[in-house]
């Protein structure tokens, strides 16, 4: 009886110093529609959106900023709205539509936010610039379905105007290190106004 009794402590003195077991293969069959063509993958539940795009499927793309959240450089459409791919975990995104920065082009064609960038100069090091133009695209829906942003002066009217102010503060969870926030506004507000004429 008393071995026995020191052999459970034994155990547990054990398990105490190296925490519970957990098994570390806990993988899933996730299909994702990326760019409208679907990719059936076997990945652990803790892959993020992200890692699923840039390891698993090669769309490097989509950039690894902070991989906190912080910075939008991963910043894709998921529904057509924008998400950051970093906090998404690639099972939440199962079945949905995942449009990212290769996604936008048509063809050969730059889609034309792409182009507006390249005409304002709305780059420099190029490496949040994928995440700022997958989330102009996203805010400029947001903002034609009236959508207001914490500096929107009238909420009732319903079309928003983006002002520089407006586009500015829309785009404010994609930081650029290179500071070229004026040249990007200045290409999202004339892509804007050339879709409005």
């Amino acid at each position: 009886m008393a071995g026995f009794a020191l052999a459970d402590s034994t155990e547990a003195v054990a398990q105490e110093r190296t925490g519970p077991q957990i098994a570390s293969d806990v993988t899933v069959p996730v299909t994702l529609r990326v760019n409208g063509s679907e990719h059936a993958l076997i990945l652990d539940t803790r892959v993020t959106l992200l890692d699923a795009l840039r390891e698993h499927l090669k769309l490097t793309g989509t950039k690894k900023g902070c991989d906190h959240g912080q910075c939008g450089a991963c910043t894709v459409l998921l529904n057509g709205r924008r998400v950051n791919a970093c906090l998404t975990l690639a099972v939440m995104a199962e079945g949905e539509k995942i449009t990212t920065i290769e996604g936008l082009v048509a063809g050969n064609t730059l889609h034309p936010l792409q182009a507006a960038f390249i005409e304002h100069d709305g780059f420099q090091c190029g490496y949040c610039t994928s995440g700022q133009i997958c989330s102009a695209v996203g805010m400029l829906a947001e903002a034609h379905e009236g959508w207001p942003s914490h500096v929107t002066k009238d909420l009732v009217a319903g079309l928003v105007a983006l002002t520089d102010e407006e586009i500015r503060e829309r785009m404010s969870g994609n930081l650029c290190r290179c500071s070229a926030y004026q040249n990007i506004v200045a290409a999202i507000r004339d892509f804007e106004q050339g879709q409005r004429t």
